[in-house]
Order: structure tokens, then sequence, then C-alpha cells
């Protein structure tokens, strides 16, 4: 068994990952208020700067200020690692719950679909998907939605499997309620806080894919400000200007790192896990 962990300890988990993920949103609205340039302003002059107090960050090889181009790139991040698991969630919340609810052929066809999808690496998926739409966020939106629902399909089918059963469950089947009024409205709401939980773990996957998706050139274009292109656009300099590169990884890390005390908080909070 498990040691029990502290209120304490999780409340401080929870105040960090907040903390962490606040910082980033504020960073993404107030944006062109707080950047000390524009993110895509080329200035020759100022090519692979250091670190100094006329840029704290340094600059990259064609001269733009990373610390602008950080902050703007927390609007574009952001929005991936947050629309990357709406879709997955919504569509596979629904079609765990038909599956676990219906049972029979229904379930049967739906978790072989399940299995075929898993039987492809998930960033090999990705990357065909996106290689047949074409590069972009859209694209890379619709193979988050097309590949990302299964977990969530899963978890929820597991759940329904054994609320189906629950008492108030087959209560309101005898009092002749619908299936679809037993399944949305008191099937579901008990039923969604292990994926409520997952879906902030989740974040951290489609942070992570997004920006692979951008370092391999197939999700945001450039100039646009983004962390995987930084990255990637920062490799060839690595023994000379190592902070084009060092500080989008680092806002990668710290990003996800709050994403995953959230989920780690709430799931304890819950007493879900994983």
């Amino acid at each position: 068994m498990s040691a029990a962990v502290s209120p304490k300890r999780m409340n401080r988990t929870l105040v960090a990952g907040l903390v962490l993920l606040g910082g980033f949103v504020l960073a993404a609205l107030a944006a062109p208020l707080i950047a000390p340039y524009d993110p895509i302003f080329q200035d020759a002059a100022a090519r692979l700067q250091p670190p100094s107090w006329a840029h704290p960050f340094g600059t990259d090889n064609f001269g733009r200020d990373i610390l602008s181009r950080l902050i703007f790139g927390a609007r574009v991040d952001l929005q991936m690692a947050l629309i990357g698991v709406f879709f997955p969630l919504v569509i596979g919340t629904v079609i765990g719950a038909i599956a676990g609810y219906l049972g029979g052929i229904v379930d049967a066809v739906l978790m072989r679909l399940i299995d075929i999808i898993l039987a492809f690496p998930f960033l090999v998926l990705m990357l065909s998907i996106i290689a047949i739409l074409g590069p972009g966020l859209s694209s890379f939106y619709i193979a988050m939605a097309l590949v990302g629902w299964v977990s969530y399909a899963r978890l929820i089918r597991a759940q329904i499997l054994v609320l189906k059963n629950a008492d108030y469950a087959v209560a309101a089947v005898s009092l002749g309620f619908s299936r679809t009024r037993v399944l949305f409205r008191h099937l579901l709401p008990n039923s969604v806080a292990g994926s409520l939980v997952f879906c902030m773990s989740d974040a951290v996957l489609v942070l992570l894919s997004g920006a692979a998706i951008s370092y391999l050139g197939l999700g945001v274009q450039p100039p646009t400000a983004e962390w995987g292109i930084m990255v990637a656009e920062g490799q060839a300099f690595l023994s000379q200007a190592w902070w084009i590169t060092l500080f989008p990884g680092l806002a990668i890390v710290l990003l996800a790192f709050g994403f995953s005390m959230i989920g780690d908080a709430l799931g304890e909070a819950m007493g879900v896990h994983e």
C-alpha cells in the first residue's frame, strides 16, 4: 500500500504547479505589453549576441530577441497543449462511455478500433497524418484528435463498466429513464474524474509532441515564435550561441512540470492514481 500524502504537501504541489502555469498564462496574455521587442523583427547588427542588459536572453542568428520570442511563443505552446487535449478528451469520453454502456457488438467494434490505433507508435502515426494533411497547427490538432482519444476512451469505458451495475444506475433504469439520460446524466458525471486528472498529464505529452512536430518542420511555421522551432533553429549554433536552444528548452520543461504537478495534486485530491 502506498504511503498517504499529507494535504499540506498536496497543497504545496498544487500551488507550485498553478504558479508555474499561471506565470506562463499571464506572460502569454500580456505578451504585447511585456515583450521588449517585436518577436519577428530582424536586426542583422545584433546577430548571436549573448545575454545582456539589452537582450536578457540573447539574440538568435537573425538578430531577434530570444526573450520576446519566448514570451510570444508561450501563446502558441499553451494553445497547442490545451486544444490538443480538449478534443481527444471530448471524443474519447463520448466513445468510451457509449462502448462501456452499450457493450456487445458496439463495444467489440470500438475496442478493436482502439487496438488498431494502439498498434502504431504514437509519434509515427501523428507524423503520417500531418504529412498527409500538410504542415501547420490545424493539422496538428486534427492528428491529436484522431490519435489521442484512445486513452480517454479506455479510461471512461472501464469506469462505465463498473458504474452501470451500481444501485443508483439500476434504479434509474427501473424507473424508466432512457439510456441516454442514464448514461449522460447519471453515469458520466461520476466517471470523468480519472480522465480530468489524466488530461493534465496528457497535456505534457501534447506539449512535447507539438514541440517535436515543430522541431521537424511540420508544426508551426517560421517566422512565428514557437519554442520547438526555436530549439531547432539554435541547433546549428550550439557551440557558439547556446542560449538560442537553452532558454526555449527550459520553458518547455517548466511548463510541462507545471502541468505534471497540477495533475499529481488533483489525482491525490480525487483519490485517482495513475
